[in-house]
């Protein structure tokens, strides 16, 4: 029996839909006036979908525009099971909605590969729901009870040849059940997913419309920016207020817990303000942090006993057993987001609101940081949400809206926080630093029997949601390993927790991007060992027809794994599955005999299942050849008395155009529900790259980025 509840109590009680995006503003506006006529309100059956009588169709999209064309792919979903003219549909971004008690899953935020795979379901029944709606309000208007309806480019179509576009049908429509379960297309009916779309944002960018955070102006806003402590813990023991003050433009200096802001008219101001603070700091808790005690930190964590992580079978006495046995130890730095537009919020504290702007990841954790703040009910909290230059976790991150927010009130006024660009280096929550040790046997047959990995690394998970840590073990600082794609029947991880005052925070990929130097690399030292081809040693630890064991079986086909190389050159794989996805890389590299190291081409193939915005999921493979490439060869944030030493991109340099190889990039095809993309296009760039420099010169790199100095040959 169909299930059905009405419009208004679907929008008012459905946690299905806020759980996912927010309410926008003429859904608030609804709710505030409901004794507003009917045929007044607009047709919006969902709180992220919006029918005009003028055939318009808006989209609210409540994940941030990061510049991974999740503002295109989101409305495609929806636009193809409402059976929409896409030359009709237009995307707003939606404000945050209400916070909920579970921060991960049910709170608005853009990470993880989530946009499309967690709302897969819902996002299609939202278009099918209202499809079904405009049917029955057509037949309504016909006075129909028979015959065949059908839906087709923004119009309802009966077999008598009659038809009504979607706008003439919303007054009626708008008056009917939403229904619960409506029936859902199959894949060989798509006509918008899995098609070429171009980018629905990309013509405001190229023309400069687009307003990012760094830009955004509202009436009345000054600019601030903070002076943070250069050290860990240190706090500033005395500052010159008179001296920011008497800077032109300077409107007030504000301490804030262990940090001084400095509010002025214009941004140049207010850093010329912070610059004549002249702020004296304490030492710091951790004078002596330097890279040299960073490492010999890692190092004697690395000793000590660690939690379990996995423990199948029995790996001590198989490594005991074993024919053959390898140890490895390997090494990866701390790195920045390095994101292009600098973190900056703009808040804005009133007596009965308050309104924050921001490029931010996390919403919703905004909106809850900002009600605590100001006291205010969440839902007199309003987030706007605007586009990203870039972002990769670091933005939901919220310690600028407390400033933003704490700033707003003190000057009663709006305030725009605006990081520099050292303020980003220095400030940074990092991608962890890991060093990790690894011990495998093989039978006298070549087949890997036996894997012990010990994984020393920060937590991320403990400080962000330290319930995320049961019984000692991080599931981010093993993630790849305790769930690598291989079968193995002895496999064992341990894990140590390494504490130092340096922030980590998500990063791309995660501890995906972390681990998968460690155990690809690590899988291809095993394949030498047994004189086996990497490729086919690869697929005999895998289940043979099992998703990792086709894209990698692709990558191999599609790159021409048995091809000849061209002189002078080597090739390399590694696969990896996270994110509900597979993906495999192989790479084709050249060595100077000076250890220059040339990458030719790298080849990309990513089992993602659906592949809903093809376009999108080939610029998110490209770039992320390019961002491993520039991890694996550059990238490390170096320490300093206590601090961070690296200060700005000539300190961190990133992967130039130059660099850039040849990138092929090949799809699967299934009708499998969708996976994320973002991320698994990331993890096995670089071993991929370390695996054909071994290839080609016989020499090892088992630490990011890359030692290029023992390739010199001489």
């Amino acid at each position: 029996m169909k299930s059905e509840i009405t419009r208004r109590t679907f929008l008012k009680q459905s946690s299905l839909v806020i759980a996912v995006t927010a309410f926008s503003s003429p859904l608030r506006m609804f709710n505030a006036s409901p004794a507003k006529a009917a045929s007044q309100l607009p047709f919006k059956p969902h709180a992220f979908l919006e029918i005009g009588a003028d055939d318009t169709i808006t989209i609210w999209v409540g994940q941030t525009n990061l510049g991974q064309g999740t503002h295109t792919g989101i409305p495609m979903v929806i636009a193809d099971e409402l059976d929409a003219d896409w030359e009709l549909i237009r995307v707003k971004a939606a404000p945050a909605g209400e916070a909920f008690k579970d921060p991960l899953w049910h709170s608005q935020f853009t990470g993880g590969s989530t946009s499309i795979r967690h709302r897969w379901d819902l996002l299609r029944t939202v278009g099918a729901a209202a499809r079904q709606m405009l049917v029955e309000a057509a037949a309504q208007q016909w006075g129909l009870t028979a015959g065949r309806f059908t839906t087709e480019n923004g119009q309802v179509v009966h077999s008598d040849g009659r038809r009504l576009s979607y706008g003439k049908l919303v007054a009626t429509a708008q008056k009917l059940p939403v229904p619960l379960n409506p029936p859902l297309k199959q894949a060989r009916d798509y006509r918008i997913i899995g098609t070429p779309k171009e980018r629905l944002d990309i013509p405001d960018k190229v023309m400069g419309k687009t307003v990012y955070g760094i830009d955004f102006t509202v009436p009345g806003m000054c600019i601030a920016v903070v002076a943070r402590a250069p050290y860990y813990g240190a706090s500033p023991q005395s500052y010159d207020a008179k001296a920011a003050m008497a800077i032109k433009g300077v409107i007030k200096v504000v301490p804030l817990e262990n940090r001084i802001a400095v509010c002025a008219e214009t941004t140049y101001a207010a850093i010329q303000g912070r610059e004549a603070l002249n702020v004296k700091w304490s030492k710091g808790s951790h004078p002596d942090l330097n890279d040299d005690t960073v490492d010999a930190s890692f190092k004697e964590h690395l000793e000590k006993p660690g939690a379990a992580a996995k423990n199948e079978g029995d790996a001590t006495t198989a490594l005991r057993k074993a024919a053959t046995t390898l140890e490895q130890s390997y090494k990866i730095h701390y790195i920045s987001h390095a994101q292009v537009e600098p973190i900056n919020c703009t808040a804005s504290v009133e007596k009965d609101q308050c309104r924050i702007w921001a490029p931010t990841q996390g919403p919703t954790t905004f909106q809850m940081v900002a009600a605590e703040l100001t006291g205010l009910p969440v839902e007199k909290v309003e987030v706007n949400i605007l586009p990203a230059g870039g972002g990769f976790g670091l933005r939901g991150e919220a310690s600028h809206v407390t400033d933003a927010v704490l700033l707003s009130k003190a000057l009663e006024r709006p305030v725009k926080v605006i990081y520099t660009r050292e303020d980003d280096f220095a400030n940074d929550y990092f991608r962890p630093a890991s060093q990790s040790r690894i011990k495998a046997g093989l039978d006298k047959d070549g087949r890997l029997v036996a894997w012990s990995h010990k994984v020393a690394a920060p937590s991320v998970w403990a400080r962000v949601m330290p319930k995320m840590v049961k019984d000692g073990v991080c599931p981010d600082a093993v993630s790849g390993i305790s769930d690598m794609p291989y079968s193995i029947p002895n496999h064992r991880v341990d894990y140590v927790m390494v504490n130092l005052p340096i922030p980590v925070g998500f990063w791309r990929s995660v501890g995906f991007s972390v681990n998968a130097l460690a155990v690809e690399s690590f899988m291809d030292e095993l394949a030498h060992a047994a004189g086996q081809d990497p490729v086919q040693f690869r697929l005999a630890h895998m289940e043979k027809g099992s998703r990792p064991y086709n894209i990698l079986s692709l990558l191999a086909e599609k790159g021409g794994w048995n091809r000849p190389v061209p002189n002078g050159r080597a090739r390399g794989v590694a696969v990896n599955a996270c994110f509900g996805s597979f993906a495999a890389h192989m790479a084709e590299v050249s060595v100077e005999t000076n250890g220059a190291v040339t990458v030719h081409k790298v080849v990309c193939a990513l089992d993602c299942g659906t592949a809903v915005y093809p376009d999108a999921i080939r610029a998110q493979a490209d770039g992320g050849v390019i961002m491993g490439m520039s991890t694996a060869f550059h990238e490390r944030v170096r320490f300093e008395n206590g601090g961070v030493k690296t200060a700005n991109y000539g300190d961190y340099p990133l992967l130039t155009m130059s660099e850039v190889p040849e990138i092929e990039v090949h799809i699967a095809q299934n009708d499998l529900k969708p996976g994320g993309v973002g991320e698994p296009v990331l993890p096995s760039v670089a071993p991929a790259i370390a695996n054909a420099i071994f290839k080609a010169t016989g020499v090892r790199l088992r630490e990011l980025p890359f030692r290029r100095e023992l390739l010199i040959k001489g």
